[in-house]
């Protein structure tokens, strides 16, 4: 059992390095709170280590604290990618309600910027362009493949990979173009209910990158 003195001293040593650690939290995090729950964290973890083992308390505390608060950001990113991907079923299902109105959902243009961004980052054209026909819009499976040249199977493999991918994989650096035109698609569609641009964007970016898988 932890003694009040051996806590005293484990407090000492902690207190020592919290500022230290706390600006270590937040240039990872960039969040102040978020960065002091970090080092709560540690706190509690240094409390419970077997201190006597521990030859550099201050290298002990520096991996702690570098660890959870990765451990933080990484959290928070599937989170927000769970978000954006059930946000863009709702405004599609927005989108395709007769009774609702679709300019409301269109004038979140920074929501739409975030989800786009996100599909466009984990998704290659081919699943980008299933999922957000299939997903977001309700296309019957027939129709994708009909748009995109592809078998039946093949549509619906997508759309299953895609989904999983959104949550499990991380994300690749940014296509600038492609998430700019898919955007510009995205709220013409929610502005007018006409998909033919979407249909282009998500055919055209998908053709491309077949046609580029084989070259290489």
């Amino acid at each position: 059992m932890t003694t009040t003195c051996e806590l005293e001293e484990a407090a000492e040593v902690l207190g020592s390095q919290r500022h230290r650690l706390f600006g270590i939290a937040r240039r990872i995090l960039n969040d102040a709170g978020d960065a002091e729950d970090v080092v709560q964290d540690v706190w509690i973890r240094w409390q419970r280590a077997d201190r006597a083992q521990v030859r550099n308390p201050a290298a002990f505390l520096t991996t702690a604290t570098t660890r959870t608060a990765i451990n933080v950001l990484q959290s928070a990113r599937v989170r927000h990618e769970a978000a954006a991907s059930s946000w863009l079923d709702d405004l599609a299902g927005t989108l395709v309600d007769p009774e609702s109105e679709p300019l409301v959902a269109a004038e979140r243009s920074d929501d739409v910027d975030r989800a786009i961004r996100v599909v466009v980052e984990h998704l290659n054209p081919a699943e980008r362009a299933a999922f957000v026909l299939r997903r977001c819009f309700d296309y019957p499976y027939r129709t994708i493949a009909d748009l995109l040249d592809l078998n039946l199977a093949h549509v619906r493999q997508l759309v299953s990979r895609a989904q999983a991918r959104l949550h499990t994989t991380p994300p690749t650096s940014l296509d600038a173009d492609a998430h700019r035109r898919l955007v510009s698609a995205f709220v013409t569609a929610a502005r007018s209910g006409d998909l033919r641009e979407l249909e282009q964007v998500l055919a055209a970016d998908a053709a491309v990158g077949a046609a580029t898988r084989r070259v290489a």
